[in-house]
């Protein structure tokens, strides 16, 4: 590259002194060229490229390297130092291109150091380590180098799997003049655990340099968020213990603590995300809502509820409002494990926390009073639900008109099928079928009847399994009876045909 001078060069791995015209050979001819992982934009699809930009983007795309300076020359575009930038933002996808019109750009005007720095940032991105290095030697020689520019050579060498290469980058950073200090540190710690399962890696080279370079909240954050994604509750314990006794407590450090205790919750010890919820109270630094949602997610899909009524607990005990999903998941769950008092007691907090039930809430209580056969108890939130405008689910309606008409309490029962019919509560099948066969099963046979000329009249299809059981009860109850029977089965049959 432009302005090399020929001094020997130290690699990561290797020390090899190379001549300035050896290291612009490596860079375009000999370095073999790694595809990148990624499609990187370029100028077809980034917006508001300028027009300048554009026709050199063109150039570096459609031309061969031979021809490439030439094409460049009949531009007559004046490189600026923004319109580098601009063209090396978009060139990713073609180093060695980008590399030759890098050098063609600096024969008219010196580079910026953020050129420059989008230039390590190329070669690295695309695997040209040894290109990238000669890059990083000419920026020592024009002192532009910075820790940015090392932050790009870690994150390029990670993503390439060189996590060795990362590190000795790290340790040469003195020897170009460029001062290590926690945001390296933390840097190359983000690098390491962006990429999977490397986190033990990253933790390696925290205890390295720890007694070097003080971590801060963050470097403790970084290593959490990888246990996080690792789901090592061991190491992530032990490291948020580290954590409490370098940095302390602040409520500025609340990703850190939010990877922790994600990664307990997902590790299936609730109890201990219990206990650390307390003591994180007593420290003013509980999480958010945020975390309170997923936990509580969490704790509803492991059906959960005991540990679910604790966290709930320390949420509103600490003043977070929960939202109306969120009760919706808590009753749920409640209902699921039949703790219809607490979902009761859930329900009526609601509107003191401007949560307002709807539909699903109640039909998720409701749902549940008709599972353990609480027939006062149904009766009376039925009507409170269609009171309060929240009508009951067709399902919901058909199970409770069973429960209703085999538990003593038909009449609740007929009142829901007519409240069903005159709210148009539909589908009404299930309902319908429901209700014959419970009067069915009372013997209430002249009012059965009754209902299924109701039902037929408003074509609502009575099912013929439930036509069976109507001839069974008829059949039983005489000759006078079986006639009525074969009354309303020619009906049904004309309404099939129908």
């Amino acid at each position: 590259m432009q302005g090399m001078a020929e001094i020997p060069y130290t690699y990561p791995s290797v020390t090899v002194p190379l001549s300035s015209a050896t290291m612009k050979q490596a860079a375009i001819v000999k370095q073999p060229e790694v595809k990148p992982k990624v499609n990187y934009p370029s100028y077809l699809d980034a917006r508001g490229v300028s027009p300048r930009a554009r026709v050199l983007c063109e150039i570096l795309a459609n031309s061969t390297l031979q021809e490439l300076d030439a094409a460049l020359n009949t531009t007559g575009v004046q490189p600026s130092s923004e319109l580098v930038e601009e063209v090396l933002k978009l060139s990713y996808g073609s180093p060695s291109a980008a590399v030759k019109f890098f050098r063609w750009a600096g024969l008219a005007s010196k580079h910026s150091s953020f050129s420059w720095n989008l230039m390590v940032d190329l070669l690295g991105k695309n695997g040209m380590f040894e290109p990238m290095w000669d890059a990083v030697r000419s920026m020592k020689q024009e002192s532009l180098l910075s820790v940015a520019t090392f932050v790009s050579i870690f994150g390029s060498y990670c993503a390439a799997g060189r996590f060795s290469e990362a590190v000795m980058t790290f340790d040469v950073m003195e020897r170009y003049g460029v001062q290590p200090d926690i945001v390296a540190v933390n840097s190359l710690l983000s690098a390491i655990c962006r990429e999977d399962n490397q986190t033990v890696k990253a933790l390696e080279f925290f205890e390295k340099i720890k007694g070097k370079i003080a971590p801060d909240a963050d470097t403790f954050a970084i290593l959490l968020e990888g246990w996080e994604k690792e789901g090592d509750v061991i190491r992530a314990k032990k490291t948020f213990g580290e954590m409490v006794i370098k940095v302390g407590w602040s409520q500025q450090y609340m990703s850190a603590y939010d990877a922790f205790l994600n990664t307990l919750i997902c590790g299936s010890v609730a109890d201990e995300v219990i206990t650390f919820l307390q003591v994180m109270k007593s420290k003013t630094c509980l999480p958010g809502l945020k975390f309170f949602t997923n936990a509580l997610d969490i704790l509803v899909k492991n059906n959960d509820s005991s540990h679910a009524i604790s966290l709930w607990g320390i949420m509103v005990g600490s003043g977070l409002v929960p939202n109306v999903i969120m009760y919706n998941a808590m009753i749920g769950l409640l209902c699921n494990n039949d703790a219809i008092a607490d979902a009761f007691r859930l329900l009526d907090e609601m509107v003191f926390h401007g949560a307002f039930p709807e539909s699903l809430t109640y039909n998720m209580i409701f749902q549940c009073l008709i599972k353990k056969k609480k027939v006062p108890e149904g009766g009376r939130f039925f009507f409170e639900m269609i009171k309060n405008e929240c009508p009951p689910t067709p399902s919901n309606c058909a199970d409770a008109i069973t429960m209703f008409l085999h538990n003593d309490d038909p009449e609740t029962g007929v009142e829901i099928w007519e409240y069903m019919v005159k709210d148009h509560i539909l589908p009404l099948d299930d309902s319908s079928n429901a209700l014959l066969i419970g009067l069915c099963d009372l013997g209430r046979l002249t009012e059965m009847r009754r209902f299924a000329d109701k039902i037929l009249d408003k074509r609502i299809k009575i099912f013929e399994s439930t036509m069976g059981k109507l001839k069974v009860a008829f059949n039983r109850e005489g000759r006078s009876t079986r006639e009525l029977y074969e009354d309303l089965e020619r009906k049904w049959k004309s309404s099939l045909a129908a």
